[in-house]
């Protein structure tokens, strides 16, 4: 079975090395592409046709919550949101998941979370096996 194709948006480089560095760990996944805004991330998904989307929220020139909804419009990725923003309850998560983001993860420790693979990780790679159906 091929990979499922993953594409990281988020305005931080740092950020984007450790997500793809937790979805390295997991052989179901390729990376297919990184964005740093929603614009770009447009952009890429049409290129780069993924399976899986880690969105943050928090980004210049076009946010997370605005890509998401022009997201869903060209592409049947699932989105996962990873962002400082949306801690459980919190009214960026409810939006996020009104339209339509399959899971909500919150960043650990702020935007720069570089614990973020020892606090989420597995939490992460778990939400995106789900997503594609590879697990129940």
């Amino acid at each position: 079975m091929d990979p499922k194709r993953v594409l990281i948006v988020d305005d931080s480089f740092v950020m984007r090395a450790l997500l793809a560095d937790l979805t390295a760990s997991d052989p179901s996944f390729a990376i297919v592409g990184e964005a740093e805004n929603g614009r770009v991330a447009i952009e890429r998904a049409k290129e780069t046709k993924p399976e899986v989307i880690l969105l943050d929220i928090e980004m210049p020139e076009m946010d997370g919550i605005e890509a998401l909804k022009r997201l869903r419009l060209l592409s049947k990725a699932q989105v996962i949101i990873v962002s400082s923003l949306t801690q459980v309850g919190s009214p960026m998560a409810a939006e996020a998941k009104r339209l339509g983001a399959f899971a909500v993860i919150a960043k650990p420790s702020g935007t720069l979370s570089l614990d973020i693979d020892e606090k989420k990780g597995t939490e992460i790679v778990r939400t995106m096996r789900k997503a594609v159906g590879l697990d129940a």
